[in-house]
C-alpha cells in the first residue's frame, strides 16, 4: 500500500482543531545565549504546551479525528512519557478512554502524570519486549485504535504547528533547531518551515549514542539503534517510521549529534540564563547551537524547546556527577 505523507495543508488544518485549545506557547529570547553564539537565537517554549510539551499538539489532533465508534472503544499507544500523558489529557478533554504501554524505567513524573490524567499504564521491560509489538497486540485483542507516538500523519501534522506558530511569530529565520526521536515534530515543523519561510534551514539534532535518524538520513537507508543509553529519554526510538523517513529526507535539511555532557550541560545552561525548566530532550537543539554543530554566528536561529517533564532528582543527581 502506498503511504499518503502528510503535506502542510495537513498542518494549517491541525492548527485549526488546535485553536483554543493548545497553548500559543511563546517565543523566549536571552542576551548570554546571543553573546555565546553570535547568533540572534529565539527559543520556542513548547515546555509550556499543555502536558508540559509539544505532544499535546499532535495528540489532540489524531483524536480529534476518530469516528464516533473509535472513540467510543478507545485507544491504545507506546509511549516513555511524554505523547502518554499528552494523548491522556486529549482522552480526558474528548471522551475516550486511553490505555499506554510504557518501559519500566520510564520518569516516575511522566509515568505519574499519565495515570493522573486517567490513562491505564501498563508496563513492560525495553531490554526483552519491543514496545510496538506489544502495543499492536494489545489493539487488537482488546480492539483499540492505535496512536503511535510520531509515525502517524495526523500526529505529525498536529506537531508542525509548533513550527507554524514559530514561522507566524518570527520573521526571517535562517535555521530552525529541532529534537529529534522517531521524527513526528521534526517532520511536522519542516513540512510548516518548508512553506511559509522556504529559505529556511530545517536541523535536526539527535543525541551521539541514538544516532539512527542521522545515520538513516545521509544514508539513504533506515537505520536502527537498540536501547541507547541516553538522558534524552524522548530520543530512544529505535528507528525512524514508514511516514517520518520518507518526509525528513524531503523535508530536512541536515542533522547533528550531540554527546551526552553536551545535553546535561544545555540543561543547566538553559536552567540558570533562560531560567526555564526543560527536559534533556528538549535541549537537544539548544546543546547543538551552544556546541557550534551549526554555523550560527550572525544567524537568526529558531530552537525548539521540545517539553519541560524533566525527572529532576535524577537530573540532580547526574549534575552533582552521581
Amino acid at each position: 500500500m502506498t503511504l499518503v505523507l502528510p503535506t502542510y495543508r495537513d498542518v494549517a488544518a491541525a492548527a485549526g482543531r488546535l485553536a483554543g485549545v493548545a497553548h500559543e506557547t511563546p517565543v523566549l529570547t536571552c542576551e548570554s545565549v546571543n553573546a555565546a553564539t553570535g547568533a540572534t537565537v529565539f527559543f520556542k517554549a513548547e515546555n509550556f504546551q499543555r502536558t508540559g510539551s509539544f505532544k499535546f499538539r499532535g495528540a489532540y489532533n489524531a483524536l480529534a479525528q476518530l469516528t464516533p465508534a473509535q472513540r467510543q472503544q478507545g485507544v491504545i499507544t507506546y509511549s516513555s512519557g511524554n505523547h502518554a500523558q499528552a494523548l491522556a489529557a486529549a482522552g480526558r478533554r474528548l471522551g475516550v478512554a486511553v490505555t499506554v504501554v510504557m518501559p519500566q524505567d520510564a520518569p516516575a513524573v511522566k509515568r505519574a502524570a499519565t495515570e493522573a490524567y486517567g490513562a491505564e499504564v501498563i508496563p513492560y521491560d525495553r531490554a526483552t519486549v519491543r514496545r510496538e509489538v506489544l502495543g499492536e497486540t494489545l489493539a487488537a485483542g482488546r480492539g483499540l485504535t492505535l496512536i503511535p507516538p510520531y509515525d502517524h500523519p495526523w500526529v505529525i501534522a498536529g506537531q508542525g504547528t509548533a513550527g507554524r506558530e514559530l514561522c507566524q511569530q518570527v520573521a526571517d529565520l535562517d535555521f530552525v533547531l529541532v529534537c529529534c526521536g522517531g521524527g513526528g515534530l521534526l517532520s511536522g515543523i519542516a513540512l510548516a518551515v518548508r512553506a511559509l519561510q522556504p529559505r529556511c534551514q530545517v536541523i535536526g539534532v539527535e543525541p551521539a549514542v541514538a544516532d539512527d535518524a542521522t545515520r538513516s538520513f545521509y544514508s539513504g537507508v533506515l537505520q536502527q539503534v537498540e536501547n541507547p543509553d541516553t538522558l534524552a529519554d524522548g530520543a530512544r526510538s529505535t528507528c525512524l517510521g514508514d511516514y517520518t523517513f520518507p518526509l525528513i529526507c524531503q523535508q530536512v535539511d541536515g542533522m547533528v549529534t550531540v554527546s551526552e555532557t553536551a545535553i546535561l550541560d544545555a540543561v543547566m545552561f538553559l536552567w540558570t540564563r533562560l531560567k526555564v525548566v526543560v527536559e534533556p530532550t528538549g535541549v537537544l537543539g539548544a546543546a547543538a547551537l551552544l556546541t557550534g554543530q551549526v554555523a550560527a554566528a550572525g544567524r537568526r536561529v529558531g530552537v525548539i524547546l521540545s517539553g519541560g517533564n524533566a525527572d529532576l532528582p535524577a537530573l540532580a543527581r547526574r549534575l552533582n556527577g552521581g
